[in-house]
């Protein structure tokens, strides 16, 4: 009979040292599988309650599983021009702040004038400065400017310009600093210009910096809800707010579609960025 028994739990007790040993062996990925699948936890529930068809205002219960919330992703009013209203400040604001960004990286990393310490500093502002005294400053600001520039449109895209900008300085920074700074004067050494230089070398070269700042910019415009709460006015309405509003009356799963396309488009275009890296380092 005990025979029987440790045949039995030898097998067992075997798998369970494979298992440890496989863990000890690869414990940092193991870590970083758990440390990855906590932080997609909330966005695994969110994308699965975009299929829930409640019975109520509230998508707070699981009640059943459809797909016409995707079908029919506007059918809430004022969601749609929200959404559209939120796209276009995020692409004019990111391309302004990317382009805005890549002309002072360059600055600071090529040129040594009078201010530059003050300069990075400036920079470095919007960053360490909390949203909500953020806001709140750019509201007393156009207070004293709303004749010349009513609250709205334009007042939501100079706000998010603003905050972007360094954030497209610190990315393309990043890359300027590791710059070989020897093509380029091998490339003016072979008769090429200035302007030359810089749009076969120098633009090529940091291009994967400036499209990662353009995405990071875009997100987190599209993202922002506390500076452009501030900021907006009572007439304009951008998907944020548009939660917001939303989330004290209904929780309409249509959120969670829009918030979860959002995501996804955010992740591929970011993965297709760093698949176009990596393509480029292979071939050089």
């Amino acid at each position: 009979m005990t025979s029987v028994a440790a045949e039995i739990g030898r097998p067992r007790r075997s798998t369970l040292g494979a298992a440890w040993a496989y863990v000890r062996r690869h414990v940092l990925t193991v870590y970083a599988i758990l440390f990855f699948a906590y932080l997609l936890l909330p966005i695994g529930v969110v994308a699965a309650f975009s299929f829930n068809h409640p019975k109520g205002r509230f998508n707070f219960t699981w009640k059943g599983f459809t797909f016409s919330n995707w079908t029919h992703w506007n059918a809430i009013p004022g969601i749609q021009s929200a959404v559209v209203l939120s796209l276009e400040i995020a692409a004019v604001a990111s391309i302004i702040a990317t382009a805005l960004g890549t002309l002072m990286a360059l600055a600071l990393v090529r040129y040594g004038f009078r201010g530059r310490g003050t300069t990075n500093f400036i920079i470095f502002l919007p960053l360490s400065t909390p949203e909500i005294v953020l806001g709140a400053s750019l509201l007393t600001l156009f207070l004293h400017v709303s004749s010349a520039i009513p609250f709205g449109f334009w007042t939501i895209l100079i706000a998010h310009v603003m905050f972007c900008v360094s954030f497209a300085v610190v990315t393309v920074k990043a890359r300027l600093v590791g710059f070989d700074r020897h093509l380029e004067e091998a490339a003016m050494d072979l008769g090429a210009n200035e302007w030359t230089t810089f749009q076969k070398v120098t633009l090529p070269l940091i291009a994967p910096a400036i499209l990662a700042a353009l995405l990071l910019c875009f997100a987190i415009s599209v993202d922002d809800f506390v500076v452009t709460y501030f900021v907006a006015g009572t007439n304009t309405v951008t998907f944020p707010i548009f939660v917001w509003g939303a989330a004290r009356v209904a929780t309409p799963p249509q959120i969670n579609v829009i918030g979860i396309a959002f995501f996804v488009i955010a992740v591929t275009a970011m993965l297709g960025n760093v698949v176009l890296q990596n393509r480029r380092a292979k071939q050089a």
